[in-house]
């Protein structure tokens, strides 16, 4: 086993289950709390609305009923900021949505080439890679390409179509329902939707995939 050598010239023998990373928020938050700057209940309360209240399961929730109730589906089309709001989720960044549905013709990508505009009510806090300038440039220039990367390799004849993401608008992909799902329950349903398949960076899930 290496040992990892700083510039500080100490061996830091890694001891704990904290990454170098986690182990540096737990620092500061104890500084920044013995110093009464923050409320450590405040904090949980805050990861754990985004671990179990916002985030890409919302987002699942949203495509699975789309997929089972042609009413909803055509609502989410016609309005999706109320669609989705009568399912509970909406808030920070959620408030003006719009969603956009892949079909066997179309498939739909979404970033946001200003900065990281991104729909955090249904889908969580954003991935690093949305964020970053390589994907905000390339996914306009090259989407087809950007999209192989991820592994879609989709038909030449099928069209590929861009949203930008802005402050006043944010988008959430539908993606298609995967085959073979006939007579599988909302809730199973649900399970087959991923994050990047919700922002076009990937597909739905077979059956047989997500066991």
């Amino acid at each position: 086993m290496s040992e990892h050598h700083h510039a500080d010239g100490f061996d830091h023998h890694h001891d704990n289950h904290f990454t170098a990373m986690e182990a540096r928020v737990k620092a500061l938050e104890t500084v920044l709390t013995e110093k009464g700057l923050i409320d450590p209940a405040a904090i949980d309360a805050i990861v754990e609305t985004y671990e179990t209240k916002v985030g890409p399961r919302n987002g699942a929730r949203v495509v699975a009923k789309a997929w089972v109730d042609p009413d909803f589906a055509e609502w989410l089309k016609r309005d999706a900021t109320a669609a989705i709001e009568s399912l509970g989720f909406t808030g920070r960044q959620g408030e003006h949505m719009r969603a956009v549905f892949n079909t066997p013709d179309t498939h739909n990508l979404v970033v946001c080439t200003l900065c990281s505009c991104y729909p955090w009510a249904v889908l969580g806090l954003p991935p690093v890679w949305y964020k970053a300038p390589p994907y905000r440039s390339r996914a306009v220039i090259d989407p087809r390409g950007v999209l192989a990367e991820f592994g879609i390799d989709l038909p030449a004849e099928k069209r590929i179509r861009v949203w930008d993401s802005t402050a006043e608008l944010r988008y959430l992909v539908v993606p298609e329902r995967p085959h073979g799902t006939e007579g599988i329950s909302e809730e199973k349903l649900a399970d087959l939707v991923t994050r990047d398949s919700m922002i076009g960076t990937g597909l739905a899930l077979s059956p047989e995939a997500a066991r």
